[in-house]
């Protein structure tokens, strides 16, 4: 391995060199070397010949070792050095560089982890039709943080990092020739599919909003999977699921991580897709997508990950803070705000944390920082041809909602008020789950830490007059019983302590 910063001696180079070997190993300079020979050199070992040879490539060796970056070394009859910058490009932290898709980039999770991906030396092609902003203008209620548009935040993602980002206006759900297309032109290596109505409130708010969740994220997982069949690539799919398929404590005792032992009649044993157990629209969209995978990988050979991820937490990631215009999006309303964010904003303002029900209800929780390693490690690690889904579950720890409005109340000094529960769900739950493939593969996750809370804090602070109070407590309601329970919720009740 010539010019590595291990400075191999000329003689192993040699040696490697006389064995025919092919060593593979990124520098510093990021290059790759490739040292090959010809099998006539062998033939000459015990000739004069050989040791006129074995001068030349020393010398040259060690011109390279001291002098040079890396460069190649063709098998031919003669040695040829040329310099491999797009071989050196193809390696990342020890791993093949590939190029991603990832559908629904501009999101919540798709952004961060554009970034992070981008970060990591992977070539990132980011499609999304912007429906998350345009439900923002449908709810009348902004992201807390000021996001900038695609084209800005692209811009300012090479100009801080030197790398590109492409962006692709596209409907998943609506526009398949477009997405046939732009498959067959990049061929990914791996699609990641974020691009899914992502909120159970929203799902659950009116006719409209449920029939929009399901024809979206289902005719964009069923259309993503014919894409990649008509176009004739082999690109790894790698979905973003919900620990909600599961159902919560259905499973009595640990959920493990998408197949179940169960015993059939007769006493046969079998190992089965976890059974379903949606609590809105939205989570049975998922459950949908779970059997789409299932049909796509027997029928048609397809690589599938499907990720079952716990409730996301945290705005900022070690990418996105780099740059004012990389600002990930904060959402703080009770349609899409997620319930640990909501809580630490509303601390910060000195609103009531609103807890629903008892606050007994157990979940799992992820930092967005540790969805983008997640997202990494599952392209990394794909099934092989012909392997069943593979699924994770993508969580890093489980907390009982009161428990945790306990710590962010510790921290801001602010109290927990228990509304009327706008969802049907047990008032109580248990939740152990199992994340053991993630941390086998190396995830050391985040948990709930009151220093990284103090991030999420000083963003809310800052921005903090973009805030609308009327948009904090619940605004849809699982069904009729559920909204008569809540009628004397009253958002304009909610003032904001300057």
């Amino acid at each position: 391995a010539f010019g590595t910063n291990v400075n191999l001696p000329p003689h192993i180079c040699i040696f490697f060199l006389v064995s025919g070997a092919r060593t593979y190993r990124p520098s510093s300079y990021n290059f790759v070397i490739i040292v090959r020979c010809t099998k006539i050199i062998y033939y000459y070992y015990h000739t004069m010949k050989f040791f006129f040879l074995l001068a030349t490539v020393t010398s040259t060796a060690t011109a390279f070792t001291t002098g040079f970056a890396p460069s190649v070394v063709t098998k031919s009859s003669t040695f040829s050095f040329t310099l491999n910058a797009e071989a050196a490009a193809a390696t990342t932290n020890g791993t093949d560089k590939k190029k991603v898709i990832i559908l629904g980039g501009d999101g919540f999770c798709g952004w961060p982890t554009s970034l992070y991906l981008s970060d990591q030396g992977h070539d990132v092609v980011i499609v999304d039709n912007l429906s998350r902003r345009n439900i923002d203008t449908e709810l009348g209620c902004d992201s807390l943080t000021p996001i900038q548009s695609p084209a800005v935040r692209i811009q300012a993602w090479k100009e801080v990092s030197g790398k590109d980002i492409k962006f692709v206006n596209l409907d998943v759900a609506k526009e398949y020739d477009l997405l046939v297309q732009l498959i067959k032109q990049e061929k990914p290596d791996s699609i990641v599919h974020f691009a899914e109505q992502r909120a159970a409130p929203y799902s659950m708010k009116n006719s409209k909003c449920k029939r929009y969740t399901v024809d979206n994220n289902v005719s964009g997982s069923n259309n993503l999977c014919c894409a990649v069949i008509d176009s004739e690539v082999d690109a790894h799919i790698v979905h973003l699921g919900t620990m909600g398929v599961y159902g919560y404590g259905t499973s009595g005792g640990e959920i493990p991580e998408g197949y179940i032992d169960v015993i059939l009649p007769g006493g046969r044993e079998q190992n089965i897709l976890h059974p379903a157990y949606p609590g809105s629209v939205y989570h049975a969209t998922k459950c949908l997508d779970a059997l789409l995978w299932q049909f796509y990988q027997k029928n048609d050979g397809l690589r599938i990950t499907d990720l079952h991820q716990g409730i996301v937490w945290g705005t900022n990631t070690p990418q996105t803070i780099r740059d004012e215009r990389l600002i990930n999006r904060f959402d703080y309303d009770g349609d899409y705000g997620t319930v640990l964010n909501r809580f630490l904003m509303q601390g910060a303002m000195g609103v009531p944390l609103t807890v629903y029900g008892t606050g007994g209800q157990t979940r799992a929780f992820i930092h967005v920082t540790d969805t983008a390693r997640c997202i990494e490690i599952a392209i990394n690690n794909p099934p092989k041809a012909g392997e069943r889904v593979e699924i994770f579950n993508q969580i890093a720890e489980t907390r009982r909602v009161r428990d945790v409005a306990e710590l962010v109340a510790k921290q801001t000094g602010v109290e927990a008020n228990f509304l009327p529960n706008p969802r049907q769900e047990a008032a109580e739950n248990e939740l152990d789950v199992s994340n053991r493939k993630f941390c086998n593969l190396g995830l050391d996750p985040i948990t709930l830490d009151e220093e990284l809370f103090s991030e999420v804090t000083e963003v809310v602070n800052k921005y903090k007059h973009r805030c609308d109070p009327t948009k904090i407590l619940p605004a849809s309601f699982w069904n009729k019983k559920r909204a008569e329970e809540c009628a004397t919720l009253d958002p304009n009740s909610v003032k904001i302590k300057v």
